[in-house]
């Protein structure tokens, strides 16, 4: 690939593949579509993001003799 070709990528919601263009208003995504497709995943919490547990806030185990 020549030094001057923008690079391929891949689009995180579709997978088409498509050059990086700083003019894409849109990237890392393809389209508008996509964009608000992964928008809305994140609204209807499909995606999260893990929060590591505080020692304090595991359960302390019952123990019973």
């Amino acid at each position: 690939m020549p030094a001057n070709q923008p690079p391929i990528v891949t689009c995180p919601h579709c997978g088409k593949e498509h050059q990086w263009d700083t003019n894409n208003r849109f990237r890392p995504f393809c389209s508008e579509r996509c964009k608000l497709i992964d928008l809305g995943k994140w609204a209807s919490e499909d995606y999260r993001v893990a929060q590591p547990v505080e020692e304090q806030e595991l359960p302390t185990p019952n123990h019973q003799a």
